[in-house]
């Protein structure tokens, strides 16, 4: 007889834990002592993780709004210019035949991140509420917005490349601004966000609708 996928079971619901450091197996009755090992404090789920990844992300979102309303970098050819939002620096910097930097803020500055904080919310509520959707699904979207927050800050980057490069005198200068730095928090408070999740507890709610592979499971002799 096949098992069903509701033979699923974690490790904490069989007793066990790992070392979030060296991965050694603990019983789960050491948990909130350090490891026999490497001496770090043992845990079955993060501590406070639902609670400081919604504070993280709650705050990135409020914090977005003046990011893109401030100024982000100021663009000045021949003496004149004025400070641009990202919208703004974007379509300056299509003016200016920069094509490719341009279409790398949109991206990094405005598409990015609330892709980011939308996956971060469908987990976050995920949880939260015990929604049964899908959980393999979910998993594969955090290891997507893990994965887009190492080039989160790619556009200040290239921001900070422009101060240091176009530097003309009167000709060309380029300043970056409050939105930058506004920016640069929002950034760093979804990382935060991510971080702080444990995807364990996406596991916690359920078994995912997917049938076990075929691999995972033998019949019964």
């Amino acid at each position: 007889m096949t098992d069903s996928p509701t033979a699923f079971r974690s490790a904490r619901d069989s007793g066990y834990l790992l070392c979030s450091d060296c991965e050694k197996l603990h019983y789960l009755s050491q948990e909130g002592l350090h490891c026999d090992r490497c001496g770090a404090r043992l845990h079955s789920r993060i501590a406070n993780s639902m609670s400081i990844s919604w504070a993280c992300l709650i705050a990135s979102i409020l914090l977005f709004l003046p990011a893109n309303l401030l100024p982000i970098m100021t663009f000045t050819t021949f003496g004149q210019g004025e400070p641009s939002t990202i919208l703004g620096g974007v379509l300056h910097l299509l003016e200016e035949d920069m094509l490719m930097i341009g279409l790398i803020v949109l991206t990094a500055s405005i598409v990015v991140p609330v892709l980011k904080m939308i996956a971060l919310t469908i987990l976050l509520c995920t949880v939260q509420f015990g929604l049964q959707t899908n959980l393999r699904q979910k998993t594969m979207m955090f290891r997507i917005v893990e994965w887009i927050g190492r080039w989160s800050m790619l556009d200040i980057f290239v921001i900070g490349i422009l101060v240091a490069l176009v530097q003309l005198g009167s000709i060309a200068h380029i300043e970056g601004n409050h939105g930058a730095t506004a920016f640069a928090i929002v950034v760093l408070l979804t990382m935060f966000s991510a971080i702080a999740f444990d995807t364990r507890l996406i596991w916690d709610n359920g078994i995912s609708d997917c049938p076990p592979d075929s691999t995972d499971h033998k019949d019964d002799q």
